[in-house]
């Protein structure tokens, strides 16, 4: 793991108001600053999809197949997931600006040279998806071919983008357990829930990413 070097800060100040009028703690420029002091001064919840069970995953709806293929980006041979990433593509939940994404995080990280078999082998296994898998399949390979495969993101997934999680990014969210929570993470989980319900995130992803549970929220938006 990168460690970081210290960055000591400082404000040069000449504004009208003498002395400086404002706090000197930047965690104090929250719209909550107690909520502020726990979510950057304390442990973060750790979501490690590497231990998570592919059974637990395949019920993960929209962001399934992503957890799944990041999950096993990294094996020799991904023939082995063909049947499990069929399965969640007959269940409809995924559009084709994820499974381009999804393709073209394959080629960027996975193995390449077994990138048309892999995507034939699940083509052949879902005749209705076969046309449109292969369809995109062919416009990433003629991209890739006019301009090369840039450093990709995974993103779009959820009809849009997983984007801003609390000044960061929450990636691999997954139902399971956020290990180390301290004593009083549990309401600042509700708050952060209630907070990403507000900014349109669906019930399901939040439940998912705080581990709380429907009767912790209130049912609002």
């Amino acid at each position: 793991m990168t460690e970081f070097p210290l960055v000591v800060p400082l404000l040069f100040y000449h504004g009208e108001t003498s002395p400086y009028p404002y706090s000197l703690n930047w965690l104090d420029e929250f719209d909550d600053p107690q909520l502020a002091r726990q979510l950057y001064t304390e442990a973060f919840p750790l979501v490690d999809i590497t231990i998570v069970p592919d059974d637990e995953i395949m019920q993960h709806r929209r962001i399934a197949l992503l957890e799944l293929i990041q999950k096993h980006i990294r094996d020799r041979d991904l023939i082995g997931m063909v049947d499990r990433i069929t399965t969640l593509l007959v269940r409809g939940f995924t559009n084709d600006s994820q499974l381009q994404t999804l393709f073209n995080y394959l080629l960027q990280c996975g193995d390449t040279s077994r990138f048309t078999r892999f995507i034939e082998e699940i083509a052949e296994r879902s005749p209705l998806q076969k046309e449109r898998l292969m369809t995109i399949a062919e416009r990433l390979r003629q991209e890739g071919h006019q301009i090369g495969w840039q450093e990709g993101k995974i993103e779009g997934w959820q009809e849009g983008k997983i984007e801003g999680w609390q000044e960061g990014k929450l990636e691999g969210l997954q139902e399971g357990k956020l290990d180390g929570l301290q004593e009083g993470m549990h309401e600042q989980a509700i708050k952060i829930a209630l907070r990403m319900l507000e900014q349109g995130f669906e019930r399901e992803i939040v439940l998912a990413t705080t581990q709380l549970t429907d009767a912790d929220i209130p049912n609002c938006h």
